[in-house]
């Protein structure tokens, strides 16, 4: 019924790749947007883009307020949609007289969650000494995410010559394919160098450049990585939810409690705006304000 929609959605994501060369994963996300838009005007007259008019498309955004998705989801999907809508408008596709309006979503702040030192520690070091193969390359995963704040997606597709064990720095390559220049800690490169030397030779089963391999000698994926995380937070005990992007998290914290200057993390995390990563000032901040408010005679 929506072939020929689906068309264009297939012809903006390629557009996506080619012309805005963003990332797989972020394209993955539009695609996830746009066949919400599909699943929508299902329930309407609409039969595809000439069945298109500004009241169907306005009443989308009330049909995604009336599900479960989260109010960043929304403003994700309406996003996605916009976009969408957009070039297919630049294209002449749209008709002229439709008006792509949404009403910006009022999204609430939430403070992105880091472990303590201490805990990232545990969480780091608790496959360090085993001699098992896939635990060595698990710690020097673990080693690296954190020492680099690298995004999962960076890690897992991570090849050999992006990493400069003379120089200690690592090139990683972040949305939009832009690269930056990391500095690689000394236990993470140790525990890169004997993932490396012993246990990575056994795994590969045929010639290839990726860093991180799975027990099969293919790419690890981002799912893969997400349960080594979780595996090591079971054994070292700690309750909370943990992920990759903790340990991104903890990576800026960190830095940012031990005195890092702003722009340099902003550097380091390949963010194109300061203002996201001022986010993690903000959690430094909370720190603050937990330590005034538990240790000062006067705080309460």
């Amino acid at each position: 019924m929506f072939w020929l929609l689906e068309n264009y959605i297939r012809r903006y994501l390629q557009y996506l790749k080619i012309e805005r060369r963003l990332s797989a994963n972020t394209i993955t996300a539009y695609e996830r947007d746009l066949n919400r838009f599909i699943t929508y005007l299902q329930t309407t007259s609409a039969r595809d883009v000439s069945g298109l008019s500004t009241e169907i498309i306005q009443e989308f955004q009330p049909w995604l307020s009336s599900t479960t998705l989260s109010d960043n989801s929304i403003a994700r999907t309406l996003a996605s949609v916009r976009g969408f809508l957009n070039f297919l408008s630049n294209e002449e596709i749209l008709r002229s007289d439709i008006d792509i309006i949404f009403t910006p979503t009022k999204l609430g702040f939430r403070l992105p969650k880091a472990l303590s030192v201490g805990q990232t520690l545990k969480l780091v070091e608790v496959l360090s000494h085993s001699e098992v193969l896939l635990d060595m390359r698990d710690y020097a995963l673990i080693e690296f995410l954190y020492s680099t704040g690298a995004r999962v997606s960076e890690a897992v597709t991570l090849d050999l010559n992006q990493v400069n064990f003379d120089e200690n720095v690592v090139v990683l390559t972040g949305k939009g394919n832009k690269t930056r220049l990391v500095p690689l800690g000394s236990k993470a490169k140790a525990a890169l160098e004997r993932y490396l030397v012993r246990a990575r030779p056994h795994l590969m089963k045929s010639p290839t450049s990726r860093v991180f391999l799975n027990k099969s000698g293919k790419d690890l994926s981002r799912t893969s990585a997400f349960n080594v995380i979780q595996r090591a937070a079971k054994l070292s005990n700690i309750d909370i939810p943990v992920s990759p992007h903790t340990l991104r998290h903890c990576f800026a914290t960190h830095l940012l409690d031990g005195g890092a200057d702003l722009r340099v993390v902003q550097e380091l995390l390949g963010h194109q705006s300061i203002a996201t990563t001022q986010i993690y000032t903000k959690v430094s901040m909370e720190k603050i304000r937990e330590t005034y408010a538990l240790t000062h005679p006067r705080a309460l």
